[in-house]
């Protein structure tokens, strides 16, 4: 097993709220190349940080406890804070409740080792016989979160955006606006949306899925309009960002251009089949002919923009220049 080096240190953020019955065997189960584990008590009605002070005698754990509840990303945040001022390396986020082996730790950040990546995440989807003990209405969920976390963080070949186990370079970390990331569950979401604004590189590392007896705190009726709302914040932003604030290119010119010319179509097209009810006059084929080329023009440019978008995610490496 490789053990840590002065020149590459890992360190584990384990956020805890209610993990008192899983968090001891999560930490005995970590490695002996992870070189500081950072137990952060989110304000835990169970005292989980206070048990992990009485019990774990592993003198790499430290034992952070909030005096409010921050939620999983204040936790997280608080974590990547105290590793990046002890000197770590890389980052990795575990989470205290038994459904993340510690063993994938080596292989979680070994693309960032290698200077391959900035950000890595595990992909539980990557291997579909993994997900015979995932509950159907986490694969479903995640599906239409995939694709709506791709549309507003700009990684489209990612998948699986929602999982938590990820490891981070400290370097990237020092770069990130964290007072701007949201603390609740939609942390890793926001997280990659915000990882794009610096074009840093991410990657998906294969893992299997693991549930036990654990009870999760996320609730998928409560988070799905919030959750959506909040993608299509990130999804303005971004595009405005990208292709306007920072750079201004031919693709620009195609989603303003697509979106005003389908706009025209829609509005003539509309106002003159309005008159024509009104009148009972049918429209001629010229009248039809220029509202529904202009929607065809719009579509057009706005498929050549989503695949100039799709070509466009970062894949130089950030920090190996900071």
């Amino acid at each position: 097993m490789p053990q840590p080096t002065p020149s590459f240190r890992i360190a584990v953020v384990v956020p805890c709220y209610r993990e008192r019955a899983h968090v001891l065997d999560v930490l005995a189960a970590i490695g002996d190349e992870v070189w500081r584990v950072f137990v952060v008590d989110d304000a835990c009605p169970e005292s989980t940080g206070h048990l992990v002070r009485e019990r774990c005698a592993d003198p790499r754990v430290e034992v952070i406890v909030h005096d409010r509840n921050r939620g999983v990303g204040g936790a997280t945040i608080t974590g990547y804070r105290a590793a990046v001022a002890a000197g770590a390396t890389v980052i990795v986020k575990l989470d205290g409740d038994g459904q993340m082996n510690p063993a994938f730790i080596p292989r979680l950040v070994r693309p960032i080792r290698e200077g391959r990546a900035d950000y890595a995440k595990g992909n539980r989807f990557y291997d579909l016989s993994n997900l015979s003990g995932m509950p159907l209405v986490r694969v479903v969920g995640n599906l239409g979160l995939s694709f709506a976390s791709k549309l507003s963080s700009g990684y489209w070949d990612i998948f699986d955006p929602t999982n938590g186990y990820t490891a981070i370079h400290a370097k990237v970390v020092a770069q990130l606006p964290l007072d701007k990331v949201r603390r609740d569950f939609f942390f890793e979401s926001d997280l990659l949306f915000r990882l794009n604004t610096i074009r840093a590189v991410v990657v998906d590392v294969p893992m299997a899925a693991r549930y036990g007896a654990e009870v999760s705190h996320l609730s998928a009726r409560r988070v799905l309009l919030p959750f959506a709302w909040r993608h299509c914040v990130n999804t303005a932003k971004r595009i405005f960002y990208n292709y306007f604030l920072r750079d201004f290119s031919a693709a620009s010119v195609e989603l303003v251009a697509g979106k005003l010319l389908i706009l025209f179509g829609v509005i003539y097209g509309a106002v003159w089949w309005r008159l024509s009810i009104l009148t009972g006059v049918p429209a001629t084929a010229g009248t039809v002919v220029l509202a529904a080329l202009p929607i065809l023009l719009g579509s057009q440019l706005l498929i050549a923009f989503l695949n100039f978008d799709t070509r466009n995610v970062p894949r130089e490496p950030l920090h190996p220049y900071l």
